[in-house]
């Protein structure tokens, strides 16, 4: 089985206790990740997120840089800063990838470290079918 990657939205949620808007096999595959150390979450998801309260679009449990903290301590969950390389992947993508600059530099991620990116973002599942990224639907 192959590492994953969280997508920004899979990681809010299972970090905040709604793991119920994943599929259960999903949350399978995060928990077994997190026993064997082989869950990983991007800088950008902690980029994006602050984007999000910032905007007002989420609210947290608690505030963004405590949450942040916390949700980056969880054991087995390993953090993925963001290198050069994920950033030039990200603007040479194959195919049709996504628009969004947070999930462009997501795929990029997997597709450089092997993972498998969890999501619900039906767009980057598609782009997933077309052979380019290993996703798992949430």
């Amino acid at each position: 089985m192959s590492a994953l990657l969280l997508d920004t939205h899979v990681w809010l949620w299972y970090a905040e206790g709604v793991a119920g808007r994943l599929k259960p096999g999903g949350v399978s595959r995060i928990e077994d990740a997190l026993l064997t150390s082989r869950l990983h979450v991007s800088a950008v998801s902690a980029w994006e997120i602050g984007l999000l309260v910032a905007k007002n679009r989420i609210t947290l449990s608690v505030p963004v840089k405590d949450w942040i903290q916390h949700a980056t301590t969880l054991p087995g969950l390993r953090l993925r800063p963001l290198d050069w390389q994920a950033a030039l992947e990200s603007t040479l993508l194959p195919g049709v990838p996504h628009a969004d600059p947070a999930d462009r530099l997501l795929i990029a991620e997997a597709r450089i470290g092997g993972y498998t990116l969890v999501t619900r973002d039906q767009k980057i599942l598609d782009y997933g079918k077309t052979g380019h990224v290993n996703v798992l639907a949430a």
